[in-house]
């Protein structure tokens, strides 16, 4: 099945061809462990550096704009990495420990006011993942070109919308699409966001497990097993935020 993510487009295009140039030197191709391994290091480089944020970073009235701008980073580091197609571990990693130190402070003031807050992220997280992962194995959903059209086309939209409400939150003080504050009420429209993003990056998943198997079968290099394990990091990443954004609204 061909993608309907240019993006995707491009690199298909750019293996297959890698591999017929360089299948006489015996490049060695890409494996799902390979993919599993690399996913692994990154959340535990993602988790290691959100405990040390955790329990090293203090509370201070600069740290709401540090978040923010983080935030910003890490959102302009997906985009330069996703679109360039990047294989290189240092960036790929380093957008790892950046989401850390954002994971760690901002569940520590969850946790602070609704304690097992973050346990319940946690699970709600990779519970999302394997039941998607089952799903997939089963055949049960597959990764169709209309699925992927309205996947991507909602997770682009939610970006964009989700960048344009930060900066407005930061200029104006109003939360609208999302509350940022860990207290005060939410209306209905919080609560609709939040649900439509947990369903996307839900399905965006079985995007993602499609493209490791195409992956594999076509005789990738090893090196694409990182931006395969990239995307699947950026994907728990999301589904976490949002889970912890929604538990959050669902217990004031």
């Amino acid at each position: 099945m061909r993608s309907n993510n240019p993006v995707l487009n491009r690199l298909d295009e750019s293996s297959r061809v890698e591999s017929r140039v360089l299948g006489a030197r015996d490049v060695e191709p890409m494996t799902v462990d390979d993919v599993v391994v690399r996913t692994v290091g990154l959340l535990l480089v993602t988790g290691a550096t959100a405990a040390v944020s955790w329990a090293v970073i203090p509370d201070a009235v600069w740290l709401g704009g540090a978040l923010a701008g983080s935030a910003l980073a890490s959102i302009a580091l997906i985009l330069v990495i996703s679109l360039r197609g990047i294989t290189n571990p240092v960036p790929i990693v380093g957008y790892a420990i950046l989401q850390g130190l954002l994971l760690g402070v901002a569940s520590r003031t969850f946790e602070q006011v609704y304690p097992g807050i973050v346990v319940q992220a946690v699970a709600g997280t990779f519970g999302v993942f394997l039941g998607m992962a089952a799903l997939y194995r089963a055949r049960v959903i597959r990764a169709t070109p209309r699925l992927a059209r309205l996947v991507i086309g909602t997770l682009l939209g939610i970006a964009v919308l989700s960048v344009v409400n930060l900066v407005s939150y930061l200029i104006t003080g109003r939360p609208g699409l999302a509350v940022y504050s860990v207290s005060g009420e939410v209306g209905w429209l919080p609560y609709a966001f939040s649900v439509v993003a947990i369903i996307a990056g839900a399905f965006s998943f079985i995007l993602d497990f499609d493209l490791v198997e195409r992956s594999v079968r076509d005789g990738r290099a090893r090196r694409y097993a990182w931006l395969s394990a990239f995307g699947l990091l950026t994907g728990l990443v999301f589904l976490y935020w949002q889970l912890l954004r929604l538990l959050s609204y669902l217990r004031r």
